[in-house]
């Protein structure tokens, strides 16, 4: 079995692609096993030494709702240099204070397209949010820092079902315009489809965003992550967030599964001839180090499939 595919372009698909690894933050987060910070620091390491020109490292919530997160100080502090540049999710100001003493130079904040996953995520309103996130992000910009905006539900809720897509670019786009220099689109459940999300791109563009503002976020439960994927390539998407190993889920959400795995992912734009920089022998030997410590497989099918084709 070959460690590459074979290299076949296609008209009309980018020349780059930039991948945001979120393996280390919200793949971790949902782990039932405490990870070892020193584990995780590595994690990190690998990451970037393997390419990946963005790796998310930690979120600075409160350890009562994520307490697989909550070394983030202890982790920014191992990484030291090289975790200035890794972006740390903030979901207000306590958060934002604990970024700025350690030094993060980005930040993301988390938003909901619906009314209930806000009630169950962030205690706010969906109106309500935009508020509590305001402050924060102004803070961030005043201190020079940059900050990625991620909005949750956007192509399906658990409890509401169908989020109308006027819902979400209404949404996204205030968050957006707090001030934030992208707005990553998360399908947090896993049921878009490549139409729903070609329609989506499509009006966002058609409220005056461009391609290059936006990132989607997709998770694999019914399998559609790599087909949702083309069909933003084709949309012309160019920044996608991946997980090593296609770790992670949401704690909020039961039926949401992991990420798009990264190594998937890499699999897909090499193939189609779009450079991302990203060394996929690398990222798949640290995610099959990292199921190790995990204490089960990857789900990345291609982690599987390499890792096997070596041992």
């Amino acid at each position: 079995m070959s460690d590459l595919p074979t290299v076949v372009r296609q008209d009309g698909l980018p020349e780059r692609v930039t991948i945001y690894e979120v393996g280390p933050r919200d793949g971790l987060q949902n782990e039932k096993a405490l990870v070892p910070t020193g584990v995780k620091s590595e994690f990190v390491q690998r990451l970037l030494a393997a390419g990946l020109p963005v790796v998310e490292a930690t979120s600075f919530v409160h350890p009562k709702w994520v307490p697989q997160l909550a070394d983030a100080a202890e982790l920014m502090e191992l990484l030291g240099e090289a975790g200035r540049d890794c972006p740390v999710l903030v979901p207000n100001e306590r958060g934002l204070d604990r970024a700025l003493e350690l030094g993060c130079r980005h930040i993301a904040i988390f938003g909901s397209a619906t009314e209930t996953f806000a009630q169950k995520n962030l205690n706010r309103s969906l109106d309500e949010q935009f508020a509590m996130f305001e402050p924060t992000v102004r803070r961030a910009r005043d201190a020079g820092l940059d900050v990625r905006a991620y909005v949750s539900m956007c192509f399906g809720d658990p409890w509401e079902g169908g989020v109308p897509v006027d819902q979400v670019v209404s949404v996204g786009k205030r968050l957006f315009d707090l001030g934030a220099s992208q707005l990553s689109l998360g399908d947090t459940i896993g049921v878009g489809t490549a139409g729903h999300v070609t329609a989506l791109v499509d009006a966002f563009a058609a409220a005056g965003m461009g391609t290059d503002q936006l990132a989607m976020h997709f998770h694999d439960t019914y399998g559609q992550a790599l087909a949702n994927t083309l069909a933003a390539l084709r949309a012309g998407i160019t920044t996608f967030d991946a997980s090593a190993g296609g770790l992670g889920g949401c704690p909020y959400a039961k039926s949401a599964t992991g990420n798009l795995a990264t190594e998937d992912l890499v699999w897909l734009l090499t193939g189609l001839g779009i450079e991302h920089g990203v060394d996929l022998g690398q990222v798949v030997a640290t995610s099959a180090w990292m199921a190790g410590h995990l204490g089960r497989p990857s789900p990345s099918a291609v982690v599987r499939a390499l890792a096997e084709s070596t041992a």
